[in-house]
């Protein structure tokens, strides 16, 4: 006997996108191409900091980069009107890309630091007007100061889902923070990046590829000169510690303020149970031992704790260069002496 109730059927679309939502994204994958793209954008644009729009496909756990473009540079008292024009340079090159039969699926963006300054209140926004068309959307991150030490300092990130969920809701209470079981660390999840070239990709740059051992980048990491990316790394992180100490004042007035209001409630409702006492003594009604109207019992707003976070996060991030950077210059300074020695 056939059910009387068959299951609906479901497009393909949302079966697609079922699937999606079930396999964590684990690997972001970047053409090669794109990559010296983002790179090549970010330097010419120095020390300005420039975006731009990622495309690809998003298959399963891993995200394909294929394509990539720079959106116009802003600034000025024509902001408006560069806002405007981005949005329709964008829907002009998702158009042409399209007609050439290019993959033109936004699956991110990209955007140049500056000594991995990046952890801003203006990056989560961004993720989540993304989040509201694309799910799995990532953010590519290039530093070109730090890419000049030899390293190359590309790295995608996207937002934990416990934290979006919380944002939603724009309350960043210590209750709330508990409840979710969110730290400074919850905030951003990083994705491990792969740079991928075609067979033949490959083939050529291993025809073009020099006789000589070393290369340009061999030699950047032996530079020796440590002071001027220590230093800024070093005013950077004394900022960022000012700044957590003007928040940890903010929370120090509140609490004062909260305890404050407190005794004067407990007062207050002293008096009032000796008044009703008396009251009921002379056979009249109790008064409410709680007014909503009285000003001491208006609850006190608590400050947010997401800008703590972010600094908080910031700091680790400054730490984190100092001590990879320190480690490689005392490793370059003894092997210079030992070269030296002999």
């Amino acid at each position: 006997m056939a059910d009387a109730n068959p299951p609906p059927l479901r497009s393909f679309a949302q079966a697609a996108q079922t699937e999606v939502d079930a396999v964590a994204l684990r690997v972001v994958q970047i053409d090669g191409l794109v990559a010296l793209k983002i790179i090549k954008h970010c330097k010419e644009c120095m020390p300005a900091l420039v975006t731009g729009q990622l495309l690809g496909l998003d298959i399963g756990s891993i995200l394909e980069v294929t394509n990539c473009f720079p959106f116009p540079s802003r600034g000025g008292d024509e902001e408006d009107e560069l806002d405007t024009d981005g949005a329709n340079y964008q829907l002009e090159m998702m158009r042409c890309l399209r007609e050439v039969n290019i993959d033109n699926n936004t699956v991110g963006w990209y955007q140049s630091t500056y000594m991995g300054s990046f952890q801003t209140v203006e990056l989560i926004e961004t993720f989540m007007n993304y989040q509201e068309n694309i799910k799995r959307c990532v953010c590519i991150i290039y530093d070109p100061l730090r890419s000049s030490q030899g390293v190359l300092a590309l790295k995608a990130l996207k937002l934990s889902e416990s934290f979006m969920e919380l944002y939603r809701t724009q309350t960043f209470s210590g209750e709330k923070l508990r409840e979710k079981n969110l730290s400074w660390k919850n905030i951003f999840e990083e994705i491990p990046v792969k740079i991928s070239n075609s067979a033949l990709v490959s083939s050529l740059m291993t025809e073009l590829e020099p006789e000589a051992p070393a290369t340009q980048c061999d030699f950047d990491r032996l530079v020796l000169s440590t002071n001027p990316f220590m230093e800024k790394n070093l005013e950077f992180l004394i900022e960022c510690m000012d700044d957590l100490s003007m928040e940890q004042q903010k929370f120090q007035y509140y609490y004062r303020n909260l305890s404050r209001q407190q005794a004067q409630q407990q007062a207050w409702q002293q008096k009032r149970r000796t008044e009703n006492a008396a009251r009921r003594a002379a056979g009249e009604e109790p008064l409410p031992e709680e007014e909503p109207n009285n000003p001491i019992f208006k609850t006190l707003p608590e400050p947010s704790r997401l800008d703590s976070y972010l600094i908080t996060n910031q700091i680790s991030n400054y730490c984190s260069q100092v001590n990879g950077f320190a480690a490689q210059s005392f490793s370059k300074m003894y092997l210079m002496d030992a070269f030296h020695e002999e």
